[in-house]
């Protein structure tokens, strides 16, 4: 059984969808600490050709808090999400699936969610749910508890507690994590490595690694799908 296990990024780029199918069972980590400047309440779009990045308003967020604690500012989300989506109207409303993409990103978008790591979670479900991936996804601070361990301890206790004899990590974990301390623990330890990926949009110079709204915006079922197995297991 192969598990992977990922803080909740919203509306993330298309490596993190290929880790999602890639395994049977992935873990939002929501209970480790929210990184500023990172992927978790952010992406990017293409506005006029080129990149752009979105950022959902938080509030008070630290990297002192957790993921899961870290709340959303509503006073500004309103405000926010008109602007957004109105900017993604502009810009995508002649791409040849914008109608379907665009009712997902208002389901996502409108959902009840207090905090950043439930519109996270609901975006990449979403996602998830659209793509027809049958992958089954857990909640690290619901099932497991152990903030107690360190961070290679945690992984392999997640691990052993699922039952998985795979652990598939993001390529970055090559600097964190070593195969033969999994191997210690009856786990293969695997790091994912997306190939390039390319499609049109509109006939723009192709800009790459945007947010999955931009792939999907794109591109059919079908051709994400594909591109989903666009990848190298280390």
């Amino acid at each position: 059984m192969r598990i992977a296990v990922m803080q909740p990024y919203l509306f993330p780029y298309i490596g993190y969808f290929q880790m999602i199918k890639a395994v049977d069972k992935f873990v939002f980590y929501d209970d480790v600490n929210f990184i500023k400047q990172g992927w978790v309440n952010r992406n990017k779009i293409l506005i006029n050709s080129k990149e752009h990045l979105f950022t959902v308003p938080l509030q008070k967020a630290t990297s002192f808090s957790l993921i899961k604690d870290t709340l959303i500012n509503h006073n500004l989300y309103g405000v926010w999400k008109k602007k957004l989506l109105r900017s993604i109207d502009q810009n995508y409303n002649k791409a040849p699936y914008f109608i379907e993409v665009n009712e997902l990103l208002y389901h996502v978008l409108d959902s009840k969610c207090t905090t950043i790591s439930q519109l996270a979670i609901e975006s990449v479900k979403s996602v998830s749910n659209y793509l027809e991936l049958d992958t089954n996804f857990l909640i690290s601070s619901e099932c497991f508890d152990n903030k107690d361990l360190e961070r290679q301890e945690r992984l392999i206790d997640i691990c052993r507690r699922e039952n998985a004899s795979q652990y598939i990590n993001a390529i970055g974990g090559q600097e964190l994590y070593t195969k033969e301390d999994f191997k210690e623990n009856r786990v293969e330890l695997n790091f994912i490595k997306s190939k390039p990926i390319n499609y049109k949009q509109f006939n723009n110079e192709f800009v790459p690694w945007l947010s999955i709204i931009d792939v999907l915006m794109f591109n059919s079922t079908e051709e994400v799908s594909e591109m989903l197995d666009y990848y190298d297991l280390l």
